[in-house]
């Protein structure tokens, strides 16, 4: 997501825009999850009537930055689910300026694949002037070069739903059914006061909207504590989708939210079932290996001037901890 053109104030208080390309990608005419219409995954409450394009292998170029946590989920459920051959990937640096993500990580500067410098040129491709943020992740149709969709949560659910007869035979279920209607309402609690929590807290206006945001965020850390003392994962002995969110900010905590979003009642470090948890899933493959601390520190900490006018990046937290043991087997 590009986070100086994806959110607003009101009353001094943090909100995100959650206005996103709606179309989706289906294996056939309708959704292949028989709940779509009573648990909608996408930024709308309800279900939609949008454009439809067809899963067809090589025909799309998913677009995540490592350093965007919003993009990450995608990046980590695309190796979950084996996809890497039919799912191209184009990787964006870790920064961005007010008009788009760069691919300055690749060779001349330009994705390999879709021939572009900036995120942005896909967008106009789309629409010529497209007037929200350039967020990531989206996903590109290499042959029109234009976006297909940016809205976050749609693509990991339909990268589930949609691709299935293209994942890995042993691909983790990250949408049980048996689970379905307990997971829906922690999905949901952990977006809004977790993944954009410290989002509320970082970019408050206020004393009262941080202390408001501030109060928000731990009730939810606490809630998410107290419930992994007695189960390996979110949901209980199988890693979910509800997993993959959380993780996203968990692993951004202690080198970003703690200090440069002022989340500092206490550290990830410090809170056992969280800590151990959290290390659980690093270690499980797919997790870790999409992981750059590097590049997720220069984000934040370079791109948000308003909140670090200094550019200064800092050299901590240690890492090494991450690949302790976590004895939650």
């Amino acid at each position: 997501m590009n986070d100086t053109a994806s959110y607003a104030t009101h009353g001094e208080s943090f909100e995100r825009d959650m206005t996103y390309l709606p179309d989706r990608i289906l294996a056939g005419e309708a959704s292949a999850d028989p709940l779509d219409a009573e648990f909608p995954s996408g930024s709308k409450d309800s279900p939609r009537d949008v454009p439809v394009w067809s899963v067809e292998p090589g025909r799309y170029r998913l677009v995540a930055a490592r350093a965007c946590p919003w993009a990450h989920r995608s990046i980590i459920v695309r190796r979950l689910l084996g996809l890497e051959d039919v799912l191209s990937w184009g990787a964006p640096g870790p920064t961005h300026d007010q008009r788009s993500w760069t691919f300055d990580l690749d060779p001349g500067g330009r994705d390999p694949v879709l021939g572009i410098e900036r995120l942005q040129e896909a967008y106009f491709a789309r629409q010529p002037d497209y007037p929200r943020g350039i967020t990531v992740p989206a996903i590109v149709d290499v042959e029109s070069g234009q976006v297909v969709t940016n809205d976050f949560p749609q693509i990991t659910h339909d990268l589930f739903f949609e691709w299935r007869d293209h994942r890995h035979p042993d691909a983790p279920d990250l949408w049980p059914a048996d689970l379905r209607a307990e997971m829906e309402p922690v999905m949901k609690r952990i977006f809004t006061e977790i993944n954009n929590g410290v989002y509320r807290c970082g970019f408050a206006g206020t004393q009262e909207s941080y202390e408001e945001a501030y109060g928000r965020l731990w009730a939810a850390l606490d809630w998410v504590e107290e419930r992994l003392a007695d189960r390996r994962y979110l949901m209980g002995e199988r890693i979910t989708e509800a997993d993959v969110r959380l993780f996203t900010t968990l692993v951004r905590f202690d080198a970003v939210y703690h200090g440069h979003f002022k989340c500092n009642r206490n550290k990830l470090t410090e809170m056992p079932h969280l800590w151990g948890y959290a290390r659980d899933l690093f270690q499980t493959p797919g997790f870790a290996d999409e992981v750059d601390f590097d590049q997720i520190k220069k984000h934040y900490y370079v791109v948000h001037e308003d909140i670090n006018p200094t550019g200064i990046v800092p050299a901590g937290p240690d890492e090494s901890g991450w690949l302790t043991p976590h004895g939650r087997g």
